[in-house]
């Protein structure tokens, strides 16, 4: 049998299995060693445990369960409500201000926990509730907290970039570098948006008003003095500074990627004990068990991941495939859309953590031929990755959006997440034209390559 016949039968078989229901982790395991069994030599079984145990046995690997323990802290405490609190009271005479202020509570959130779901629920259990008070629609409120939340896997400290470096073997710190122009550039456009929409939303409410009709909430005036506007920094900066010094440290060359991640979770227990009080076993225990689940998840479908992909090694699939692509002669770019094409098929279905493992053997050898930076496509890969959080059938933001507001339909979160995802194609495209928003950061810290 071909490696390429192989492959097509290793990708079948791996699709009825998910489709079967099992969890992703096990139904990796379970094709990558009946696969083993089947076209390997019967001592390769003997090496499960082994090769799985060597691939998640790194350093680098190490700095997930420490950067998902600082999220989960600063997740699992009020940080996120106070954040939100912050930044709307020093924007809400901005037009659309409270859009802005739920767009920069979750980008600041994000880089501060790591996590798209965690920014989800930190900001949204807050955002959510106040931007409807206020008279905001439902779609656009949960819309701009699904949005916002997807910057988690793009912003540093994110698992999902780490995990790319690994699989890519190119410099973390180069592509967390890569990640802020972006990171802002979403920043930008999602604010934009915001303040365009709900510029829209108040003109609609003043005219029904206007009419005789009932005077919305968008044309109520709410008013922040400066005293309580500088009331509410004390419990805020201390993270910031948190992030700052995490950055520093990183960027600075003053540790590595673990030990950043080591530092950073251990001052953001401090704070939280410091700040909220939160020292006690019973105030510990919700993040530190979250922390566990969550490791041990990732992990397990990280080591079943790249089980699977030693398996398309051994077997030759992943070398057939990338020959059989760079065969194709296709042109640059449109080699580069067809993969980002088969990526977001991918995210109807799959995390970003399993895309990556599973796709790098076969997709970063043709995309090296072709001339592209590695570092500057994870960080596009990213950004399309982030959109499979907010599209069906997989969108995890979407269903962290409905279990903290029940009572929006799915299909009006789904309706609200549509422009933002436009968004991102745009910035995709606005990426491609012009590569320096991703490269020239990382070019200006840590030199040219």
């Amino acid at each position: 049998m071909s490696p390429l016949t192989l492959g097509a039968l290793y990708g079948i078989v791996t699709i009825i299995v998910m489709f079967s229901g099992m969890p992703i982790a096990f139904a990796l395991g379970v094709v990558a060693t009946s696969f083993m069994y089947f076209f390997m030599p019967n001592s390769s079984l003997d090496t499960v445990t082994q090769n799985v145990y060597e691939e998640i046995a790194s350093v680098t690997l190490l700095s997930i369960p420490l950067f998902i323990l600082k999220g989960a802290a600063i997740g699992k405490s009020p940080a996120g409500r106070d954040l939100y609190a912050a930044i709307h009271a020093w924007l809400n005479k901005i037009p659309g201000g409270l859009g802005i202020a739920n767009v920069f509570a979750c980008a600041l959130f994000a880089a501060m926990a790591g996590s798209s779901p965690a920014t989800c629920s930190a900001i949204g259990s807050a955002g959510i509730p106040e931007m409807r008070r206020r008279g905001y629609s439902p779609g656009f409120a949960a819309g701009i907290i699904a949005a916002g939340g997807t910057l988690g896997i793009l912003l540093p400290p994110s698992i999902t970039m780490i995990l790319y470096a690994v699989a890519s073997e190119q410099s973390l710190g180069r592509l967390f570098l890569a990640g802020v122009g972006p990171g802002v550039l979403l920043v930008i456009l999602f604010a934009g948006y915001a303040v365009y929409r709900a510029r829209k939303e108040y003109r609609i409410a003043h005219e029904i008003y206007q009419q005789g009709g009932v005077k919305s909430a968008y044309l109520d005036d709410e008013h922040f003095t400066f005293a309580q506007k500088v009331e509410m920094l004390p419990r805020v900066l201390p993270f910031l500074i948190l992030l700052i010094g995490v950055m520093i440290a990183l960027y600075g060359g003053f540790a590595t990627p673990a030990e950043t991640a080591g530092l950073g979770a251990l001052l953001a227990i401090v704070l939280i004990a410091v700040v909220y009080r939160m020292w006690r076993p019973r105030d510990l225990m919700p993040y530190l068990n979250s922390t566990i689940k969550e490791s041990c998840m990732l992990l397990l479908i990280i080591g079943m991941s790249l089980l699977y992909s030693y398996v398309m090694s051994y077997l030759h699939i992943s070398q057939s495939a990338a020959e059989w692509v760079v065969g194709l002669h296709l042109s640059k770019w449109l080699l580069l859309t067809v993969i980002l094409l088969m990526v977001i098929v991918l995210g109807f279905f799959l995390p970003p953590v399993s895309i990556i493992l599973m796709t790098a053997p076969i997709i970063l050898p043709p995309l090296r031929e072709a001339g592209f930076d590695l570092i500057w496509f994870g960080v596009v890969m990213s950004v399309v990755m982030e959109m499979g959080l907010i599209h069906p059938p997989v969108g995890l933001n979407l269903f962290v959006i409905k279990n903290i507001a029940p009572d929006i339909p799915l299909s009006d979160v789904i309706k609200g997440t549509l422009p933002f995802l436009l968004l991102m194609v745009f910035a995709i495209i606005l990426l491609c034209i012009f590569p320096g928003i991703v490269t020239g950061l990382p070019d200006l810290l840590m030199g040219a390559r």
